[in-house]
C-alpha cells in the first residue's frame, strides 16, 4: 500500500534539516554514484504486473518484487561507502525475506482499516504484489502492519521504514559533506583489474591511495 506524497515530505523534511544544520545541496556534485543502471531497472519492476507466455501475474508480480529489492541491494552494495547504506540494506533484506516466503508482500487488514483504506480495494486493485495477510504467511511482524492515519494513509513495514530513513538519514549526512570516498567500482568479471589507463590513484585500493591530484589542487592542499 504505497502513496508516494509522505515520502516525499519526509525526503523535503531531510533536505530543510540538511539546510538548518549548514548543509548544501552542492554536496552532491562531488558525489560518485555507481551502476544507475541498477537502481532504474528496479524501479521498473515496481511497474503493475501483467501475464507473461501463460503465467499467471500472480506469480510474476512477486517474482518482480522479489527481483527489484534484489537489484536494489546490488546497487546499495556498489555505494556501500553512502551514509545510511548499511540501514538501507537491512531495510530491503528484510522486505526481500518476508516477499520471498509468502509470494508477495502481506497486508495487514487492521493496518489498512486504521489507514483509512478498505481492504476489499486491496483485492479490487489487482495488486500481484501485495496479498492481504492470512494464517499462512510467516514472518509477518515484518510485513506491512505498521500505519500512518489519513492524510498519510500508507501501511509500510519495517522493512520501509528503515529504508526510507537511511535515505533521508543518507540526504541529511550528504548535504553536510560527511560522507566517504565512493571509489571507482571493481570490474564485474575480474574484480581484480581496475584499468592499466587509470590515473595511479584509482589503480591502488581505497586504503593505499594518495589523493586524486586533481581534487588536491582545487582544495589547496598537495598530495
Amino acid at each position: 500500500m504505497r502513496s508516494f506524497v509522505p515520502y516525499l515530505v519526509l525526503f523535503a523534511l531531510a533536505i530543510g534539516t540538511g539546510f538548518a544544520l549548514g548543509g548544501s545541496l552542492r554536496e552532491f556534485e562531488h558525489l560518485r554514484i555507481h551502476r544507475w543502471g541498477l537502481a532504474l531497472t528496479a524501479a521498473a519492476l515496481q511497474a503493475p504486473a501483467m501475464a507473461i507466455a501463460g503465467v499467471p501475474a500472480t506469480v510474476i508480480g512477486p517474482v518482480m518484487l522479489a527481483l527489484s529489492y534484489a537489484l536494489l541491494l546490488a546497487f546499495l552494495y556498489a555505494n556501500r561507502w553512502i551514509p545510511g547504506a548499511t540501514v538501507m540494506t537491512i531495510g530491503l533484506v528484510l522486505n526481500l525475506t518476508v516477499v520471498v516466503l509468502n509470494g508477495g508482500m502481506p497486508v495487514q487488514a487492521a493496518a489498512i482499516e486504521h489507514s483509512g483504506g478498505d481492504p476489499a480495494m486491496l483485492e479490487l486493485a489487482q495488486d500481484n504484489k501485495h496479498h492481504l495477510m492470512d494464517g499462512r504467511d510467516m514472518l509477518t511482524p515484518l510485513a506491512d502492519v505498521l500505519w500512518l492515519p489519513p492524510p498519510a494513509s500508507i501501511v509500510i513495514s519495517i522493512g520501509d521504514v528503515l529504508l526510507y530513513g537511511g535515505i533521508a538519514y543518507s540526504l541529511v549526512q550528504i548535504m553536510r559533506g560527511r560522507r566517504r570516498e565512493n571509489p571507482r567500482p571493481l570490474a564485474l568479471w575480474f574484480p581484480e583489474y581496475r584499468g592499466k589507463h587509470a590515473p595511479e590513484h584509482w589503480r591502488m585500493p581505497i586504503r593505499y591511495r594518495s589523493p586524486d591530484p586533481a581534487e588536491a589542487e582545487r582544495s589547496g592542499t598537495e598530495p
